[in-house]
């Protein structure tokens, strides 16, 4: 929906590749390329390098977009120095993280992006530890210390701030980065027919804040901006831990201090974004 030009597509190991792709069949109708895990960035890498060559040679004079999709295993952990590496080199190229907060393919183990408190299977809730110890890493920032053209945050909920995004992405001349937010009904433990209004409850409560890196400018977007402006109510983080149950252990009382820490957080994270955007 984001552009009108043929698109090239790679996709690392995780849920999306399996769900869409169980051999023989694909659900892709345009060329698509599966690797591992790590390295979908350096795959995009090679094709979008190639095509410049035959665009030189006079090979080719068709103008192709290139994509790239991982989840925040593949992409926060295991695909860094791939992802790094792609951006650093400027290739011409839109790569979507679809974070669902953790290695949900193959198992539920926590990753790099999994929040702080939450229940997985290699950080399971219950007498010795509360969930996973350490905060998520803050990727997109990462992303946006090499200095991309764009990257951006985004939330399905929102679906005109996320092709208004991904547009720009295919437009603009070098890499791009979308990070959203992909609420997972078995590993965080929430009916599916609530995954929508849990990704924009995660908006709500700034958790995820909807936002975009342009040309070296912080813009605040969507309900994010209303929240910064006034216009709309911050939501408590003790409202969007209910929705999932990854969380239930931190709501019968025992946990209160860490539930009030990561509120601080949250609310830390959004003050220094605000003013980043400069409002």
């Amino acid at each position: 929906m984001a552009t009108d030009k043929p698109v090239v597509v790679a996709t690392a190991t995780g849920c999306f590749e399996v769900a869409t792709t169980i051999y023989p069949f694909s659900s892709w109708e345009v060329p698509w390329i599966h690797t591992a895990f790590e390295n979908a960035p350096a795959t995009i890498s090679g094709v979008e390098s190639a095509y410049k060559v035959l665009r030189r040679k006079g090979l080719l004079d068709q103008e192709i977009k290139f994509v790239a999709f991982g989840g925040d295993g593949a992409t926060y952990d295991i695909g860094l120095q791939s992802l790094s590496g792609a951006i650093e080199r400027g290739h011409d190229f839109l790569y979507v993280c679809l974070n669902n907060e953790a290695y949900m393919n193959t198992g539920i183990q926590r990753s790099g992006a999994t929040e702080r408190g939450a229940s997985t299977t290699t950080c399971p809730a219950g007498t010795c530890i509360p969930g996973k110890r350490e905060f998520p890493k803050d990727l997109t920032k990462i992303i946006i210390a090499h200095d991309p053209p764009y990257a951006a945050q985004a939330s399905p909920h929102n679906w005109k701030d996320l092709v208004t995004k991904s547009g720009k992405g295919f437009d603009i001349q070098g890499p791009a980065f979308i990070n959203v937010i992909s609420p997972c009904p078995r590993g965080w433990r929430h009916d599916g027919s609530l995954t929508i209004a849990i990704a924009k409850l995660a908006v709500e409560t700034c958790v995820w804040p909807l936002y975009e890196f342009e040309n070296g400018t912080w813009r605040l977007t969507g309900e994010s901006l209303r929240i910064a402006e006034g216009s709309r109510e911050k939501k408590p983080v003790l409202e969007w831990m209910r929705s999932q149950g990854r969380f239930r252990h931190l709501l019968n009382g025992e946990h209160t201090a860490l539930v009030e820490e990561i509120q601080q957080s949250v609310d830390a994270n959004w003050e220094r974004l605000v003013k980043l955007c400069r409002l």
